[in-house]
C-alpha cells in the first residue's frame, strides 16, 4: 500500500526536462519498479520483434500497423493497471521509447549471465 507521499514523488520529475538519455533513464527506471509492469513490457517488445520479423520475411506491411498497438497496448496495461502511474512516453516519447529497448536489453543479458553461472 502506497501513501500520498509515494504517489506525489512518482511524478515529481515530471516537471523536469531532460537534457539527455543517460539523466532520464533512471527517471524511467523509477516508473517501471512494478515487476508485472515490466513484464508486460518486455512481452509486448517481444511480441514486436515477432511481429517486425515476420513482416520482413513475409512482406505484409500492413501488419506494421500492430506495431505501436502491441508495443503501447501491454506497457500502458502495465502502467495503469499494475504501476499506477502515467506512461512516460505522454511527456518524453523519443526517451520512452529507447529506454523501452535498453530496459529489455539489460534483462536478457541479466538472464544469459544468470544462465552462464548457474550451467
Amino acid at each position: 500500500m502506497t501513501n500520498n507521499t509515494d504517489d506525489i514523488n512518482k511524478h515529481i520529475d515530471r516537471k523536469q526536462r531532460y537534457r539527455s538519455f543517460k539523466e532520464f533513464y533512471p527517471f524511467y527506471l523509477s516508473q517501471h519498479q512494478n515487476p508485472t509492469c515490466r513484464g508486460l513490457h518486455y512481452v509486448g517488445s517481444l511480441i514486436v520483434l515477432l511481429i517486425l520479423i515476420v513482416a520482413i520475411i513475409t512482406g505484409s506491411l500492413v501488419s506494421l500497423l500492430l506495431l505501436p498497438i502491441v508495443g503501447y497496448g501491454f506497457a500502458w496495461l502495465g502502467h495503469f493497471l499494475f504501476e499506477k502511474n502515467r506512461p512516460a512516453t505522454f511527456d518524453y516519447p523519443l526517451y520512452s521509447f529507447m529506454a523501452d529497448w535498453v530496459m529489455l536489453s539489460q534483462k536478457v543479458i541479466r538472464i544469459f549471465v544468470a544462465n552462464k553461472e548457474n550451467g
